[in-house]
């Protein structure tokens, strides 16, 4: 930073050279108007808040009764490091910047949130700054939350943090704020990418918490800026974690008034050259182009363009914001298909383990055969054959390698198995939760209906679950 020696030198040479009418203008910072980000983002609108409670409680009852018990059986969670905690389910919408160092992430949370020379406004700088993953949540007064603190405390969607280690810990702070937008949304700020430096050297296992990070988000800014372009080993392999979460990617390119127009139009081009080969998909998510920060823009620049495109990202986040419940049901669901194929794939596996062994057979060579080349005994074929599973769903095969490395296949029941006469079978329960209960809730929602009106007589939030085995 500079100190109030150097500031004044400066302020002596401009005295010298172009008189105190240029010191004037050096000094008249025109800050930029923020009226249109309280009306996009309704934050001026003095309206009760929606209660989501009762279709919450119908979620969480959907995910504990339905969901996690298979979940649990077949040990998902060790395929996928993705464990759901009732802080999750409850969790408001979650908002993740990602991109190069000293893009702009952190100066364009302080210009949406107003924290511009305020005591909690995000250290930027034009070297890397931040080195810590931010969330930034609302609360009753500004303080600062230790990583370790957020980790522990349950009621947060945090407590999953701990298995990256204390050295990670160390590097999440958690700050509060009450702010009228952090009661609907937070935000979360990220390490820059600096192609240069080893990933080792950050002290924790940096891709696996951005995957973390990303398998939650809701909604997701990579930030560029004209000078940082290229793609590097780091960048590239942030996009291969966002594969698959494509419709939940914004590209934002930053200071756009710092470029003549003929220069913005090659910038352009050149970043959708350098991100094509990386987003392969037929509609590429949406690009916005502007300057994100509080100062005006600068003169001779496309101004009405620039506020446009700044609207249309708010515009953008406010629709995360509206369809929160819907986004969090269609989630679950998503999450339930996957706990669902990983059942079945384990079904299967022991299913081929049970038909090749013989009383003279070694159970450990006979599976090693099996695990190695699966499409020999058609495990994965057979569940696309025999289920309602799409190939494009299907977990990757070199991963149940590792699997069962750790978790030996005779630990596992078959899902015939599965079953109990007080609480029927589990797949049976999960296909219902996709195929029934999570579309209602949903389209209980989708037809207008508010919220805080299912009570427990429509959602059965309090009933007993219904026996198979029994009359009614």
């Amino acid at each position: 930073m500079r100190g109030p020696g150097l500031f004044c030198c400066c302020l002596t040479a401009l005295l010298l050279l172009g008189g105190a009418d240029d010191v004037e203008d050096v000094e008249d910072v025109t800050i930029r108007d923020r009226s249109h980000i309280d009306s996009t983002l309704k934050l001026t609108e003095d309206k009760p808040k929606d209660d989501y409670s009762a279709a919450l409680q119908r979620l969480r009852k959907i995910y504990h009764s339905a969901i996690r018990p298979l979940e649990l059986s077949y040990k998902y969670n060790e395929l996928r490091q993705h464990e759901i905690t009732d802080g999750e389910i409850t969790s408001k919408p979650m908002v993740l910047f990602l991109g190069p160092w000293s893009v702009g992430k952190s100066t364009m949370i302080n210009y949406l949130l107003g924290l511009d020379d305020t005591p909690y406004q995000l250290y930027t700088g034009a070297e890397p700054t931040t080195s810590e993953f931010t969330v930034l949540m609302h609360g009753p007064k500004m303080k600062t939350i230790e990583g370790i603190v957020m980790a522990a405390d349950s009621s947060r969607s945090f407590s999953p943090l701990e298995k990256f280690g204390q050295n990670f810990l160390e590097k999440l702070i958690g700050i509060e704020i009450p702010h009228k937008l952090l009661e609907r949304v937070s935000f979360v700020d990220t390490p820059g990418i600096i192609e240069n430096r080893k990933q080792q050297e950050r002290g924790y296992p940096f891709n696996e918490v951005c995957q973390w990070f990303i398998d939650r988000a809701d909604l997701i800014f990579v930030v560029f800026d004209p000078t940082k372009l290229d793609v590097g080993l780091e960048l590239e392999m942030l996009f291969r974690q966002l594969k698959g979460r494509e419709s939940q990617i914004r590209i934002i390119l930053n200071k756009a008034d710092s470029l003549a127009t003929q220069e913005l139009m090659r910038v352009y081009g050149a970043l959708f050259w350098s991100l094509a080969p990386l987003i392969n998909v037929t509609e590429p998510p949406r690009v916005y182009v502007s300057s994100f920060w509080a100062d005006d823009y600068h003169a001779e620049t496309h101004r009405e363009l620039f506020l446009k495109e700044e609207i249309s990202l708010l515009e953008d986040l406010n629709q995360v914001i509206e369809n929160r419940l819907e986004n969090k049901i269609a989630f679950i669901r998503q999450h339930a298909i996957r706990v669902r194929i990983h059942a079945l794939l384990v079904d299967r596996y022991l299913h081929t383990y049970k038909d090749k062994m013989t009383f003279f057979s070694d159970g450990e060579l006979v599976f090693k055969d099996i695990v190695e080349d699966p499409d020999k005994y058609f495990i994965f074929k057979s569940i696309l054959a025999k289920t309602n599973v799409s190939k494009f769903d299907l977990p990757n095969k070199e991963a149940y390698k590792d699997f069962f490395g750790v978790n030996p296949i005779s630990s596992f029941k078959l899902l015939s198995q599965q079953c109990s006469y007080m609480g029927g079978c589990l797949l049976e329960k999960i296909e219902k939760a996709i195929t029934h209960e999570l579309p209602d809730l949903l389209g209980s929602i989708g037809l207008g209906k508010k919220p805080g009106s299912l009570n427990c007589d429509v959602t059965g939030c309090g009933e007993a679950p219904k026996n198979r085995y029994r009359k009614h």
